[in-house]
């Protein structure tokens, strides 16, 4: 993860903890990290699952891989070095929403093992769950909703996952969503399922 270069910083405490938001929210907070390639369906089942939640009355929130881009992460690239800073961010960001009480869902490629552990290791247990999104690479391609495939195989698009760059899968993620055999709706059943299972909506 990123050194740390600022110095002369203190942690500076506040008067209202993680278990008094929880108590005010009737929730827990958690990140639901799905990975997978694009076009496998991530964006589309974190934010049906985030409305199908705010309908039920919990507080969720998306961090878009897209979205994200455009602010926070405006400057960074696709290589391998700014994918990592990409992810460390992300995952910095999600802790504190975690902290919040607010049930956060991010939706990224995060094509390295290695990344997504570090981010795993931010969280106490139970607070990160690992969703592969596992759609293969034929049905994400035939999608190719932004037509990002298309451009990475004429070589447009450099160091594109699945095609010029490797995606590397969770070895044991918490859950596993195939949306080529999955409907999303099916999807943010089994998502919402976690979560009563872990005791995260009250």
């Amino acid at each position: 993860m990123a050194e740390q270069k600022a110095t002369n910083i203190t942690w500076h405490g506040g008067h209202i903890g993680r278990k008094e938001r929880e108590a005010l929210l009737k929730q827990k907070g958690a990140t639901i990290w799905l990975t997978g390639l694009s076009g496998s369906g991530k964006s589309t089942v974190a934010v049906a699952a985030e409305a199908e939640l705010v309908n039920r009355g919990h507080l969720a929130y998306v961090l878009d891989g897209d979205n994200v881009r455009h602010g926070l992460n405006k400057n960074l690239g696709f290589s391998p070095e700014d994918r990592t800073e990409n992810i460390r961010r992300i995952g910095e960001v999600a802790k504190l929403f975690t902290d919040s009480g607010v049930i956060v869902f991010t939706s990224f490629i995060s094509p390295y093992r290695s990344d997504r552990d570090e981010v795993r290791a931010l969280f106490d247990d139970g607070d990160f769950l690992e969703v592969h999104v596992s759609t293969d690479i034929e049905t994400c391609e035939e999608r190719d909703p932004k037509g990002l495939y298309k451009k990475a195989r004429a070589g447009e698009i450099p160091e594109f996952t699945g095609v010029s760059a490797p995606y590397e899968a969770p070895e044991k993620p918490e859950l596993v969503l195939d949306t080529g055999k999955l409907s999303v709706e099916e999807s943010v059943v089994a998502l919402i399922d976690g979560l009563e299972k872990l005791g995260k909506l009250g």
